[in-house]
């Protein structure tokens, strides 16, 4: 029997991706993101006087709200890879 009894403490329910403040500086490649280095400065006294800039995005990329690849996507992929045609070549008789 299968009891249901909510998550763990420390449990994640779904996995974060990019923060809304990482989203705000990354560039959107099509098939990823790159999100540069955050060189900031430590000194919050500058974003005191110069200020910071306003976070577009209202919410976390998540595993929640993405696209989720089906087992054949997701194989379809890993199969398209030259080290995985390798190493099936070496299986395949």
């Amino acid at each position: 029997q299968i009891q249901i009894i909510g998550t763990r403490h420390g449990e994640k329910t779904y996995e974060s991706l990019l923060s809304r403040e990482e989203m705000a500086e990354a560039e959107d490649r099509g098939d990823y993101y790159r999100v540069p280095l955050d060189a900031r400065s430590l000194d919050y006294g500058l974003f005191v006087e110069e200020g910071g800039h306003e976070v577009e995005h209202e919410y976390d990329y998540t595993s929640h709200n993405t696209q989720r690849l089906s087992v054949e996507e997701v194989a379809a992929l890993l199969e398209d890879l030259p080290e995985m045609r390798e190493a099936l070549a070496k299986v395949s008789v």
